[in-house]
């Protein structure tokens, strides 16, 4: 039997396939050739549409891979500058605790303000995280404010 027999063969055949997405059908439903031969118009439609989808897919990922990488330089950028901030913000005018009071940690939280230090009278301690813009915690100034609401503070004297 020769390859366009067994082709028309299996396209009257009861027979399933299973496509590598794991979508089975049946072979009689399929447009079946040989591939070395003129493709049938319904196969050459299916491939153009296929190739125009891949196309539209191919765009969209290039446009998303550019918005990614602006992304990142604007949030590196915002990040370098929230940097800057959280170093010199005891020194801004509407910054309200003295910076006499004020001890920097930088991480995993920025400052440390013991309330009243300054005038010899220390009444509260403050942990304070400068954040910027939209910025928020991260996992570890989360696990830090937790402790402190919980009251899970100590003082030790070594």
């Amino acid at each position: 039997m020769n390859t366009s027999g067994l082709i028309a063969e299996l396209g009257k055949s009861k027979l399933i396939a299973e496509c590598p997405c794991g979508e089975q059908f049946a072979l009689s439903d399929a447009i079946l050739f040989d591939g070395l031969g003129k493709t049938p118009s319904q196969a050459e439609e299916i491939k153009l549409a296929l190739l125009s989808d891949l196309k539209e897919r191919e765009d969209a990922l290039k446009k998303q891979k550019l918005s990614a990488q602006e992304g990142a330089e604007q949030k590196a950028i915002e990040v370098g500058i929230g940097k800057i901030v959280e170093k010199i913000i005891p020194t801004y005018a509407d910054f309200t605790i003295p910076i006499t009071d004020c001890r920097p940690l930088f991480e995993p939280i920025d400052l440390i303000a013991f309330n009243g230090l300054s005038d010899g009278n220390t009444a509260s301690i403050t942990f304070m995280e400068i954040k910027t813009g939209k910025a928020r915690l991260n996992g570890h100034q989360r696990m830090v404010r937790d402790a402190i609401e919980d009251h899970q503070v100590a003082y030790k004297e070594i």
